[in-house]
């Protein structure tokens, strides 16, 4: 990255374009860095692959310029990076709403990470460095505590939204429309916003609505113990869900590490009432079914999460029964339709009703803002530059169209990549050098261990199979002691293809008697022209690709 100019802010995004997840940028000027956001992201079929983060490169490179990293809301696309960014940088201070606070707290606890400084933000709170000052405005998510952030640098202000919708009816507080239209009418250079919904015409659900539903569905349901599946996030919609039950004097029981660490974080900070409807699956089960509603995660067809193990009846404590109502009270994220519907098909096979959200049932709604909602908050604003952020590139795309519509010309409007820089210089912004964005792999506690090599071997593995093949030779006496042992996993069987072992056996001596002819011949270019020679034969042979993997024992006679 080129030396930044003397009177230049920039906005370097490290992550949540182009995708839904791992939200990071950041804030520079001079020596200052502000992060706003450090989320993960989940992998879609990375073999083995816990979670997927930015590249921290460009923060190790300017560790001494960290002030500080804001959090905008706790869900895991915004704090789950948060761990492994301590481990890899240091970050002087953590600045988050309570609710945020406190998922963090418990996050970094579970991996024995010491933190001193994490510290708790309101929408009255202003953080002032040297050059940079950062504010806060209160919007509606679906968890307590949302906030959007407004930073002001010497070369003009920068307004991002975090993620967010407008409820006028929510279940939580408002939106601080007044506190957004004062910074519009103040003056605003950059508007970075949430293009989740852009795609959806309209405004989305109030919340209410649901709550309404749920208040209807438990009513025809009185009799029947209800399985409610949900985010374990969406703490307004866990709110609901305990005030219902108050209301029908049904007892909650949940299941669901995620599920029960929200909602003991949210009863201590008071966003949940009514503790006392929780009791054990030991209770749950010598209770009446109409007096018992059970809480679990799983809502999106997660293979070992609690809805999953009850339709497969590998759960411990819950075993279905035909009179059983099941409720998805979520809708399906990009990309886990498949899974969610094997949950479905498995429920109704065990005969127990299930209802999801469609237009005659509003059981869900998102907390993302559609594409009215847009237009409003680019109105409230007012910026003269608009970024669209958090979403595929067709939502980007979108929304950079609704910016337009709202009277921001076409080149005011930026479509980045991840490692994209915007440069601000006198309320003037252009594009900048991109650094480095390359997505990291954690796989269980190793960070940036597995690349895309590795992955590629994990998915021929997983698709073809590996196939070693065993030389035992005399590399002295350059002989060949037996002829090659083939053994394979997930390849073929070796008892019922003996005819194509005996094909690749005689191929591999073929190649080793080859090479021993040769004098400079080494262990290891023997290896590798086993493995160049033999892909090419067992693909023209079989159409399958499997790993190679030759192993070469030396024994000397």
């Amino acid at each position: 990255m080129k030396k930044t100019e003397p009177n230049e802010t920039r906005v370097i995004v490290l992550g949540g374009l182009g995708e839904v997840g791992k939200n990071m940028y950041c804030v520079m000027h001079k020596d200052e860095i502000v992060i706003i956001d450090a989320g993960v992201s989940f992998p879609e079929g990375q073999l083995g692959i816990d979670y997927v983060l930015p590249d921290y490169t460009f923060l190790k490179e300017n560790e001494s310029k960290i002030k500080a990293l804001v959090i905008t809301h706790g869900h895991e696309d915004h704090i789950g990076g948060i761990p492994f960014l301590l481990q890899s940088v240091n970050v002087p201070a953590i600045y988050a709403p309570n609710q945020a606070k406190e998922l963090i707290a418990l996050k970094l606890a579970d991996r024995n990470i010491r933190y001193d400084n994490l510290f708790v933000y309101t929408e009255d709170t202003k953080l002032e460095f040297k050059h940079i000052t950062v504010e806060f405005f209160r919007t509606t998510h679906s968890i307590p505590d949302s906030h959007g952030i407004c930073v002001t640098t010497p070369d003009g202000r920068i307004v991002t939204t975090g993620d967010f919708k407008f409820d006028l009816t929510p279940i939580g507080p408002m939106s601080d429309l007044y506190k957004m239209a004062k910074i519009g009418h103040e003056g605003v250079d950059l508007l970075i916003s949430d293009s989740t919904n852009a795609l959806n015409e309209g405004f989305s659900n109030s919340e209410s609505v649901v709550d309404d539903a749920l208040n209807e569905m438990f009513d025809t349901c009185k009799t029947n113990r209800l399985i409610i599946a949900t985010f374990a996030s969406n703490i307004y919609r866990l709110k609901h869900i305990f005030e219902t039950c108050y209301k029908h004097n049904r007892k909650i029981c949940i299941f669901g590490r995620s599920m029960e660490n929200n909602i003991d974080i949210s009863i201590k900070g008071g966003y949940i009432d009514h503790k006392e409807l929780l009791i054990s699956a030991e209770e749950a089960n010598h209770l009446k079914p109409g007096e018992v509603a059970i809480l679990c995660t799983g809502s999106q067809g997660e293979p070992l999460a609690a809805l999953s193990r009850i339709a497969d009846d590998t759960h411990k404590h819950i075993k279905l029964r035909p009179d059983d109502v099941v409720i998805f009270s979520s809708s399906a994220i990009p990309g886990n339709a498949m899974s969610i519907s094997k949950t479905i098909n498995k429920l109704y096979l065990k005969g127990v009703k299930v209802y999801t959200n469609k237009i005659l049932s509003d059981l869900h709604t998102s907390g993302h803002a559609n594409e009215e909602e847009l237009k409003l908050m680019i109105r409230l604003i007012q910026p003269k530059y608009l970024m669209p952020f958090h979403g595929d590139y067709r939502m980007l795309k979108k929304h950079a169209n609704i910016g337009r519509l709202c009277g921001i010309p076409k080149e005011n409007t930026f479509i980045l990549k991840n490692g994209g820089v915007l440069i601000l210089k006198n309320h003037v912004i252009t594009r900048g050098e991109d650094v480095s964005s390359p997505d990291i792999y954690v796989d269980g506690s190793r960070i940036g261990e597995v690349g895309s090599a590795v992955l590629r071997d994990r998915k021929i593995m997983a698709n073809d199979g590996i196939l070693v093949i065993i030389v035992n030779m005399d590399m002295k006496k350059r002989e060949l002691l037996i002829k090659p042992n083939i053994t394979t996993r997930g390849f073929i069987l070796i008892n019922e293809n003996e005819e194509l072992i005996h094909t690749i056996e005689d191929f591999a001596e073929k190649i080793v008697l080859e090479q021993l002819k040769d004098k400079r011949a080494t262990f290891a270019s023997i290896k590798s022209e086993i493995t160049a020679q033999m892909t090419p034969f067992i693909s023209k042979l079989t159409d399958r690709r499997p790993i190679v993997l030759p192993v070469i024992l030396d024994i000397k006679r």
